[in-house]
C-alpha cells in the first residue's frame, strides 16, 4: 500500500502537466526557445548582451560535454527593453516577455551582493521559475569569485530545468562523517582544500588557523573552507563550478550521501546526475556523436513593444442569465479605468454568432480615452456563440491600426459552448498573439484553456459573484517587468448584506503604494449609502463616487493625489428592504518608481489533476526581490459550483514548502469537490507590525568562492557583501494584497459532497533535528498532517540506529524507540520528543542515526524523514584543527561529552 501511495505522489509531482511558462523546447538534443530578458530599468550598455552571447556559447560547450554529449543550447532569444533605443535589427517577440522569461538580468533590491541564484521552490525535479543575474555579474570580468560566466550559467541551468540543489550548505559547512572524521560539506569528497578562520571587516580580512568548537566538535564559526586552486577531481559543478577540473555532475559512484545539503535533504540522498538522468528531457535523449556540439548556438534580439491589448466580450443570449452581462460590464470597466497601464493601445470587440468590432486600438492616455470604449460595452445580449469569429474580429481590429498580433494581448471572455473553436487553433498559432481567457460560468467552453496554453497567455474562471471577474481582470497586467506601472489589488469582497443593515471593513495602504488609487462599489438592487474615511479623518461620502453612465451598478471615487498611508475604513448600508450582494474593490500603485511595492503572485503546481492526486498552491510574496515574512496567506479556491475551499498558506519549510523563509507560502490541495474547473484567489495581509523583509542571500545559487590554495599559500578573494544580523529581517508597515492566481481543471473526482475516505498518507517530515542532553536524545520536527499536511497524524514510528546505512535502506528493521506517550499535535505545530536509547551503551562518543515516519487513521504511511545525527561530547579544549579529513580518534571523541546537531538529509 505504501508503494502505491509513493506512485502517486511521483505521478502528481513529476508527471502531471505542470504551469506553462518557459518557452523552452529540447529538440534532437538542442535546447531552443530559451528566452533571457533584461529589466526595464537596466541602462543600455551593448556589452550586456556581448557577455550574455559569450556566456550562452561557452555555457553550450560545457553543457555538452556536462551531460556526456546529450545536449546543447541552439537558440537563444534575448528581449531587450523599450527603454533602450530601437535598432533594425530588433524584432517584435511573438509570446515572450520579461515575467515568464528563463533568465532575468535585474539589478538587486538593495546592495546585497551579485550572487547568481535560481528562483526554485519545488520539489525535487521540478523545474524552477528563473534565474537572476544581475549587469554587474555580466559586467565584471572577475570570475575567481564564481568561475566563468558560462560555467555559472550551467549551475543554474541545473537548478532551473532539472530540479536539482546545491552540494554546499553555508549553514553547515562541515559535518562529522561514518569515518569519525571532519568534513568540508561537499561533493565529491575527492575535492581537496584547508580550513582558515576569515574575518573580514572594512573590505580586508585577516585569516588564522580554524580552532575547534569545544561544545560541537567541529571547527568555530567563521572557518572556511578554502579550496586547492589546482585539483584533479571532476565533480561537481552543483559544488563548486568555478574549479577547472570540475567539469561533471556527481553521479551515484562520487555522490556524497552524508553532507548535510539541500540536494541530499530533497532528492533522499540521490546524486545529482540520477535526478538529471530522470528528467523528461532525458528519457529519450541519447549522446550524440560529435565529440563537440555541432553548432554555437543562435540568436535572435528582441525589443519589447508598446502594450496592444484587445477585449474579445461574449454577448450572446446566454450572457443574459444570472447578471452576467452586467459583471461583464462592470470588470471591463474596472480593467480599462483601474487596470491597464497609460500609454497602453486598446481595442474591443463584441461578438454572438457573429462578431463586430466596437473600437479599434486607442491611446489610453486619460478620461476621454476609456470612455469611448466602455460607451460601447453591449447593452443587451443575444445571438449564439463563435468564439472564433470574436478571435478574427480582434486580429482584424489590431492590424487595422497598423500594429503586429505578434505579442498582442487578447482578453477573451465567454460563457458559451462553442464545437468550431478548433478551427481557429492554427490562425491563433500562426499570429503570435498572447490569449487570455476568461471562462465565466460552467458552461464556457472546454477548449478556452488550450487556447491560453498555446500562446502563454493566462487562464481564469468566474463564477456567479462580480469578484471572481474583477480579480481575473486585476491580474492581467503588462509582463514588461515595470512591476511599478502595475495595479495592484488590495481589496476584493463581496458582502450579502440583508435589508437596512450596515457593514464596516478596513483597507491598509503602505507608503510603497497610493498612487492612482480607486474604491469601488457595485450592487444588485440599489445603490448603498457609502462613507470613506481617510488615516487622517477626512470623509468621502456616497455623493463623492461617480456613478457609472452606463447604468452597470457601480459607483467609483479616484482619490486625488497620493493616497494617504495608514488604515482606511469604509461604511457601506444598505438601505433597501431586501437582501442585496454589494461588492468592494480597491486598486492602486506604486508610489514611486524607484520604491518597488509589496508584491503578491500565486499559482497551482500543475494546470490539471486527476483525482486523488494532490496539487500545490504556491503564494509569493516580495518587495523587490526580497522575500516577505512573518504575514498571513490565504488561499481561496472556488469550484464551479460556488463551493470554497479556504487554506492557509505557510513557509515554514515543512510539508508542501521546499525553504523555510524564503517568501514561498505553499499547502497541499486534496479537497476536491466534483470535476470541473477550479479558481484561486490569494489574499495577504500583515497585521500589528509583524511583517519583515529577509535580506539574508538567495538559495540555489552559485557558490561565492572565498578564495583558493595556489602552490601553498592561501590567496582570498574579496569579502562578499554581508548583511549585518541586527538588519537581517526589517520590518515592514502593515499591507494588504489579493491576487488570482488562474484557475486549473480537475478530472475523475467522486461527485459532490466532498468528505471521501483517505487515500493519501501523511506527508514527509523535512525538518527533523535532533540534540543529544545528558544520556537523552531530543527530537524537534514540524508535524505533519492526516492527508499530506492537513490534520492531525494518528502515531509516529521513530527508529534508531548506529549505522547510516542500515537506517538509509532499512529503516523498518532499524530499533524501534517507544513513542507510545507521544500524542501528534495539529500539521504545522511544533512537535518536540525526548528519549533515551534502549539497548544501547551510551558514552562519551556514542554516535545514533534516527529517522521518523508519521501513520494516519487508516494506516496509511507516509515517506521515511530525512536522516539526522546525534553525538555525544564532552567540552574540548581550544586547539587548532587537524586538516581536512584526519580522523578524529576514538580518545579523542571519548572526551568529547555536550550536545552536537547535524542534519544529514
Amino acid at each position: 500500500m505504501v508503494l502505491s501511495l509513493n506512485v502517486i505522489l511521483f505521478l502528481t509531482l513529476h508527471l502531471l502537466p505542470e504551469m506553462k511558462s518557459s518557452m523552452v523546447n529540447l529538440i534532437n538534443n538542442g535546447y531552443d526557445g530559451i528566452v533571457i530578458a533584461i529589466n526595464p530599468s537596466v541602462p543600455e550598455d551593448e556589452k550586456l548582451i556581448e557577455n550574455i552571447k559569450e556566456m550562452v556559447t561557452e555555457a553550450s560547450t560545457y553543457l555538452f560535454h556536462a551531460t556526456k554529449r546529450r545536449v546543447y543550447f541552439r537558440n537563444v532569444r534575448i528581449l531587450i527593453p523599450m527603454t533602450w533605443k530601437s535598432k533594425s535589427e530588433y524584432f517584435i517577440p511573438k509570446q515572450e516577455s520579461y515575467d515568464q522569461a528563463d533568465v532575468i538580468v535585474a539589478n538587486p533590491y538593495l546592495i546585497y551582493g551579485d550572487d547568481p541564484y535560481t528562483l526554485q521552490y519545488g520539489r525535487c525535479g521540478e523545474k524552477g521559475k528563473y534565474i537572476h543575474f544581475t549587469p554587474n555579474f555580466l559586467l565584471t570580468n572577475d570570475f575567481r569569485i564564481y568561475g566563468s560566466r558560462g560555467r555559472v550559467f550551467v549551475h543554474e541551468w541545473a537548478h532551473l530545468r532539472w530540479g536539482i540543489f546545491d552540494e554546499y550548505n553555508m549553514d553547515r559547512p562541515f559535518y562529522i562523517a561514518r569515518k569519525n572524521t571532519i568534513e568540508a560539506t561537499r561533493c565529491s569528497t575527492h575535492i581537496t582544500g584547508t580550513m582558515v578562520f576569515k574575518k573580514c571587516q572594512g573590505g580586508s580580512c585577516i585569516t588564522r588557523p580554524c580552532r575547534r568548537d569545544s561544545q560541537t566538535g567541529l571547527y568555530e564559526a567563521k572557518c572556511t573552507f578554502i579550496p586547492e586552486k589546482s585539483q584533479t577531481a571532476k565533480e561537481s559543478i552543483m559544488f563548486m563550478q568555478s574549479l577547472h577540473s570540475v567539469t561533471e555532475f556527481c553521479t551515484e559512484e562520487t555522490h556524497n550521501t552524508e553532507a548535510p545539503n539541500l540536494q541530499n535533504k530533497m532528492c533522499n540522498g540521490k546524486s545529482t546526475w540520477d535526478v538529471i538522468m530522470n528528467s523528461v528531457d532525458f528519457q529519450n535523449t541519447s549522446p550524440m556523436t560529435e565529440m563537440n556540439p555541432p553548432i554555437h548556438p543562435t540568436f535572435s534580439l528582441l525589443m519589447s513593444k508598446q502594450r496592444v491589448v484587445c477585449l474579445v466580450l461574449d454577448k450572446s443570449g446566454s450572457m443574459a442569465s444570472e447578471d452576467r452581462l452586467f459583471r461583464m460590464n462592470q470588470a471591463a470597466e474596472l480593467y480599462l479605468i483601474q487596470v491597464i497601464e497609460k500609454g497602453s493601445l486598446v481595442g474591443m470587440v463584441t461578438f454572438d454568432n457573429v462578431a463586430e468590432i466596437q473600437n479599434h486600438l486607442t491611446r489610453i492616455t486619460d478620461d476621454n480615452a476609456y470612455q469611448k470604449i466602455t460607451a460601447n460595452l453591449p447593452p443587451k445580449a443575444n445571438g449564439g456563440t463563435s468564439i472564433c469569429m470574436g478571435l478574427k474580429a480582434g486580429f482584424q481590429a489590431i492590424i487595422h491600426s497598423n500594429q503586429s498580433t505578434s505579442g498582442s494581448e487578447i482578453i477573451l471572455l465567454t460563457d458559451g459552448e462553442d464545437n468550431e473553436i478548433k478551427l481557429c487553433f492554427e490562425d491563433v498559432k500562426q499570429s503570435g498573439a498572447i490569449i487570455h481567457t476568461i471562462a465565466l460560468g460552467p458552461s464556457a467552453a472546454k477548449e478556452l484553456e488550450t487556447l491560453s496554453n498555446m500562446t502563454g497567455g493566462y487562464r481564469f474562471f468566474a463564477n456567479k459573484d462580480i469578484n471572481g471577474l474583477t480579480n481575473a481582470f486585476s491580474r492581467i497586467s503588462s509582463r514588461s517587468g515595470s512591476i511599478t506601472q502595475q495595479a495592484i489589488q488590495l481589496e476584493s469582497k463581496a458582502l450579502k448584506i440583508t435589508g437596512r443593515k450596515r457593514v464596516n471593513g478596513t483597507v491598509p495602504i503602505d507608503s510603497t503604494i497610493g498612487n492612482d488609487t480607486f474604491f469601488v462599489v457595485t450592487w444588485t438592487i440599489q445603490k448603498p449609502e457609502i462613507v470613506l474615511q481617510d488615516p487622517k479623518g477626512k470623509k468621502y461620502k456616497t455623493s463623492d463616487f461617480k456613478e457609472d453612465k452606463l447604468n452597470i451598478r457601480s459607483a467609483r471615487l479616484r482619490i486625488p493625489g497620493i493616497a494617504e498611508t495608514g488604515t482606511w475604513t469604509y461604511s457601506l448600508l444598505n438601505n433597501h428592504a431586501n437582501s442585496q450582494m454589494l461588492t468592494v474593490t480597491v486598486t492602486t500603485r506604486a508610489r514611486s518608481p524607484t520604491t518597488p511595492p509589496v508584491i503578491a503572485t500565486a499559482h497551482m503546481s500543475q494546470n490539471t489533476a486527476h483525482y486523488p492526486s494532490p496539487m500545490i498552491v504556491y503564494a509569493q510574496v516580495s518587495q523587490g526581490f526580497l522575500p516577505v515574512l512573518g504575514i498571513s496567506v490565504i488561499a481561496i479556491i472556488e469550484t464551479e459550483d460556488g463551493h470554497q475551499v479556504t487554506l492557509e498558506l505557510w513557509d515554514n519549510g515543512a510539508g508542501a514548502d521546499t525553504v523555510k523563509n524564503d517568501g514561498i507560502y505553499s499547502r497541499y490541495f486534496t479537497d476536491y469537490y466534483g470535476n470541473g474547473r477550479y479558481s484561486l484567489k490569494v489574499h495577504a495581509w500583515a497585521r500589528n507590525n509583524m511583517a519583515r523583509l529577509n535580506l539574508r542571500q538567495q538559495q540555489n545559487k552559485a557558490l561565492y568562492v572565498p578564495g583558493y590554495v595556489e602552490n601553498g599559500k592561501i590567496i582570498l578573494n574579496p569579502p562578499r557583501p554581508e548583511v549585518k544580523d541586527d538588519l537581517a529581517k526589517v520590518k515592514i508597515e502593515d499591507f494588504s494584497r489579493l491576487t488570482s492566481g488562474g484557475s486549473f481543471t480537475v478530472s475523475g473526482a467522486p461527485p459532490p459532497p466532498g468528505n471521501h475516505p483517505s487515500v493519501l498518507p501523511p506527508s514527509k517530515i523535512t525538518d527533523l533535528e535532533a540534540k543529544f542532553k545528558e544520556d537523552y536524545i531530543q527530537l524537534s520536527w514540524t508535524a505533519p498532517g492526516n492527508v499530506l499536511d492537513k490534520g492531525k497524524a494518528n502515531s509516529y514510528v521513530i527508529r534508531i540506529s548506529k549505522s547510516f546505512m542500515d537506517l538509509q535502506e532499512d529503516f523498518d528493521n532499524a530499533t524501534l524507540v517507544n513513542t507510545s506517550n507521544l500524542i501528534p499535535k495539529e500539521a504545522g505545530s511544533k512537535e518536540n520528543f525526548e528519549f533515551k536509547p534502549e539497548h544501547f551503551r551510551i558514552e562519551n562518543g556514542t554516535k545514533f542515526y534516527i529517522a521518523v515516519r508519521a501513520i494516519n487513521e487508516a494506516n496509511l504511511i507516509s515517506e521515511v524523514s530525512h536522516i539526522v545525527q546525534a553525538i555525544k561530547f564532552i567540552p574540548l579544549p581550544e586547539d587548532s584543527v587537524h586538516a581536512l579529513g584526519t580522523k578524529i580518534s576514538e580518545i579523542t571523541l571519548a572526551i568529547f561529552g555536550l550536545p552536537m546537531i547535524f542534519s544529514i538529509f
